[in-house]
């Protein structure tokens, strides 16, 4: 019997499917051993050498697996092809051979779950690779000693129960610095003047206002002849008017002037697809595309990965296998045409160092299926969609590109002495391409101009303007941030997000990240006493000093041993610095239990699940109060008495109600708009509709579930079936009774085998 190992229930019924009866699959259900909670478990003294131990609640797992592996001829270790599972196969060869029985351990690694890969992995075997072993250990053991070295200095010059991370608190030092901007941001005014003109004479003003006009433009729902230009110069010099002064009198220049066509510039542009996705690049598209998290795509990628639909989703390579290309190549050219398909395959370069092109990007593994549905039943409709923008980004990186016609016209508008220079552009997309399989914008045309033409003033369109703050980061950007950075690493970026939110520095509000009071303490704390490790640079280089013990240029000892020496004695010094206290609100109402005698007044705090009132004294004073955050000046649309709450879910999402419940039900994910008014009867509808697609969300889900059970057991009476057809043919074969010709002819056959042995002997003792 020969034994593979996975980390995955998942993944080991699959494999079970694609391998023989010689082998028996069995899962570690994720690491089995770790460093124990209880200190922090470093040998200082021994190079770092870290105290693993078998994690509790894996006993009965390692057991299992060492009965197996004592019955086994040989144990591959079959986990994920990455740094982490590259650990998790050295701690099971390490576990499963401290019996002192020899064993033969194989690696074997593929970055799809498809029959064919993972028989060719088995076929081909390596061993487990300990540079990249190293590399994990050596990050495993940095942020240990960062956590439970800093974390006890915030417990006591901040606030009990705070924790650092190594990575997680310069991620958090990104955000707190973009609040800061944000905080400190003036806004400057500023105008935006353009005109439409007319080919014809005598066209009337298209809209009565701003807001019409600018509805219009939105639906590109202009007359045939009319389009807007923007006005760039005005007498040679750029134009970029402040106040409203400096807009008037260009706009009386415009309704008076004379206009024409001074330039007409005409270009075909083309436009090449994107190439596969990579860890990050399908984080931001998921979070951009579909609104979701980085932890919720990283985990609905994984499940997609262990159901064997899509490739390893941990990778930062662009590279496509020859078999993947052909394979969309010839989807694209049966399903869309000849014109769809580039002459040549589409390849693309990863710049980084450390991009491993062994790996694949992430694709489908097979370009055939689009509706996943059936698969398992315990796939949703985020996974399809997923699955979808995964598949569509695949097919897109082979299809030839999109061409459009651009054109770029210059106009004059002059009265007396001054004259304005306007500039409008158009677009009309001539040929889709990749385009095909995502939303298509509209073109924006412009008609027909020859230079010296004249044109004709129709309207002007002064909007007035102010600059914005930066935008908060959400998950697209904090982790386009973190990769321009080299902060961490893509296969890392869900968890640095969750951590910072669970520890309650950084709150989830509207998709966007806010800096809490805790987070900015925090961050300001470390950056003051810990400045050096908590610089941008400092902590990239890390990364890349893991990523050369990774490829074997460097000792993970040794990298180590260069970081704790400045960091031990940061360390020290911080031990000297002063306690700092974590900004409240005031609300000048005197605390309900203390405020008469001791003076004490209630504050707004953060803590970890959100802000609530306590006493200015705490801790002599214990008195807190739940808070609930509320939409100033508006009431519940259903009811009209309660206030509009803005509350965390069972789930931690937060959610609109109302401050009357449970005697007032209503409650919204959306913020509801100040006017809105709903009545009992459209409310009691709105639930009814609510609890109907509740209803068919379950049905759909239970007939998936069914059918795949359904598919499942077909599948093994359909096995069954032929073992027991192949058993009763041998049996009935055995029990025919000996006639006279078949004891003849057994006799013979046994003495003509006879024969032959005693032949073979003498030849064998003669040869000899």
């Amino acid at each position: 019997m020969k034994l593979v190992i996975v980390e995955s229930p998942t993944k080991a019924r699959k494999l079970t499917g694609f391998l023989g009866s010689g082998y028996k699959v069995e899962s570690s259900v994720g690491h089995i051993v770790d460093l124990p909670k209880s200190g922090i478990n470093i040998d200082f003294e021994h190079d770092f050498a870290p105290k693993y131990e078998i994690m509790p609640d894996k006993k009965k797992v390692v057991s299992r697996l060492r009965q197996l592996a004592s019955q086994a001829d040989e144990v591959y270790l079959a986990s994920d092809p990455d740094r982490e599972g590259e650990a998790i196969a050295w701690h099971l060869q390490s576990v499963l051979s401290d019996d002192g029985q020899q064993r033969h351990f194989k690696r074997a690694t593929f970055h799809e779950i498809t029959k064919e890969a993972v028989q060719e992995a088995i076929a081909h075997p390596s061993t487990v690779n300990l540079d990249l072993v190293n590399a994990q250990q050596a990050r495993r053991v940095l942020d240990r000693i960062v956590g439970y070295q800093v974390s006890p200095i915030l417990w006591k010059k901040v606030r009990r129960g705070l924790s650092a991370g190594r990575v997680q608190s310069v991620a958090l030092r990104l955000i707190v610095e973009r609040e800061k901007e944000i905080i400190a941001f003036v806004p400057e005014e500023f105008w935006e003047l353009g005109a439409l003109v007319s080919v014809t004479a005598g066209q009337k003003p298209i809209a009565k206002s701003l807001d019409s006009l600018k509805e219009r433009l939105k639906k590109n729902d202009l007359p045939e002849n009319v389009f807007l230009a923007s006005v760039t110069r005005v007498d040679g010099k750029k134009y970029e008017p402040k106040i409203k002064d400096q807009v008037d009198p260009i706009v009386q220049l415009l309704q008076q002037g004379e206009f024409s066509v001074t330039k007409v510039d005409k270009k075909q542009r083309k436009v090449s697809s994107y190439p596969p996705f990579t860890t990050s690049t399908l984080q931001q598209a998921a979070a951009t595309r579909l609104g979701m998290t980085s932890k919720q795509t990283m985990t609905l990628a994984q499940q997609l990965y262990e159901n064997g639909l899509i490739t390893y989703h941990r990778t930062d390579s662009f590279n496509l296998s020859t078999k993947a290309v052909a394979a969309a190549r010839g989807f694209i050219q049966k399903a869309y045409g000849e014109e769809y398909l580039p002459e040549k395959p589409r390849h693309f370069a990863k710049k980084s160092k450390n991009a491993q092109e062994a790996h694949e990007a992430i694709r489908v593994t097979d370009v055939k299926v689009r509706d996943i549905t059936g698969v398992s039943g315990k796939l949703t409709a985020s996974h399809q969609k997923l699955y979808d923008l995964i598949w569509r980004r695949f097919v897109a990186c082979q299809m030839s590109e999109a061409r459009y016609d651009q054109t770029t016209v210059l106009l004059e508008a002059k009265h007396g002495q001054k004259t304005a220079e306007l500039r409008a552009s158009g677009s009309i997309k001539r040929f889709d391409g990749w385009t095909k399989l995502f939303a298509q914008s509209e073109d924006k045309i412009i008609p027909e101009l020859q230079v010296g033409q004249p044109l004709y003033f129709v309207q002007e369109m002064a909007e007035q303007k102010f600059t914005q703050p930066p935008a908060r980061y959400n998950d697209a950007s904090i982790v386009k941030k973190l990769e321009e950075l080299g902060i961490g690493r893509p296969s890392t970026y869900a968890s640095i997000i969750s951590v910072i939110i669970d520890r309650g520095y950084v709150e989830r509000q509207q998709k966007k990240f806010f800096a809490t009071s805790v987070g900015i303490t925090v961050s300001d704390f470390l950056l003051k006493n810990l400045h050096q490790f908590m610089e941008y640079d400092f902590t990239a280089d890390m990364e890349e000093q893991l990523d050369d013990i990774a490829r074997g240029e460097k000792s993970w000892t040794k990298v180590l041993h260069e970081f704790y020496t400045p960091f031990s004695q940061g360390i020290k010094e911080v031990e000297a610095a002063e306690r700092v206290q974590i900004p409240v609100e005031k609300t000048g109402q005197p605390c309900p239990e203390c405020g008469a005698s001791e003076g004490g007044e209630i504050v707004i705090r953060q803590g970890k699940y959100g802000k609530f009132r306590s006493c200015s004294r705490f801790p002599d004073c214990k008195y807190s109060e739940n808070i609930q955050e509320k939409l100033e000046g508006q009431h519940c649309p259903l009811c009209g008495e309660g206030d509009v709450v803005f509350k965390p879910s069972r789930w931690g999402k937060k959610f609109y109600g109302c401050s009357r419940y449970p005697d007032c039900t209503w409650a919204s994910w959306s913020k509801p708009a100040p006017d809105l008014k709903i009545t009992p009867e459209q409310w009691a509808q709105m639930q009814a509709e609510r609890e109907e697609r509740k209803k068919k969300r379950q049905a759909t889900l239970e007939a998936k579930k069914s059918a795949a059970t359904k598919a499942a057991k077909a599948k093994k009476t359909s096995r069954t079936s032929k073992k027991t057809t192949t058993k009763k043919k041998t049996t009935r074969l055995s029990a025919k009774k000996p006639t006279a010709k078949t004891t003849k002819k057994t006799t013979v056959k046994k003495s003509t085998v006879k024969t032959a042995k005693k032949t073979t002997k003498k030849t064998a003792e003669g040869s000899l």
